[in-house]
């Protein structure tokens, strides 16, 4: 399955990805997802919320109905 994309010309940072894409429904959901090591960016895991993403970088999400990824476009 193809990834969503999220448009960030100017970048994004990573909690507001999570919930601008519908992975997190709140901010305190992104953080959870983060603090439990649920997602990855580029392929390493990232616990930061504040990381900023910049055009290209891919994040996978493991959620319990599977795997989400998320390209910033």
């Amino acid at each position: 399955m193809e990834p969503r994309v999220v448009d960030a010309e100017d970048g994004i940072r990573l909690g507001q990805l999570l919930k601008l894409s519908g992975l997190a429904e709140s901010g305190g959901h992104a953080r959870a997802l983060l603090a439990e090591g649920e997602v990855t960016v580029n392929g390493e895991a990232e616990d930061r919320r504040g990381r900023r993403l910049l055009r290209g970088d891919v994040v996978v999400v493991a959620l319990p109905t599977g795997e989400e990824t998320v390209r910033v476009g």
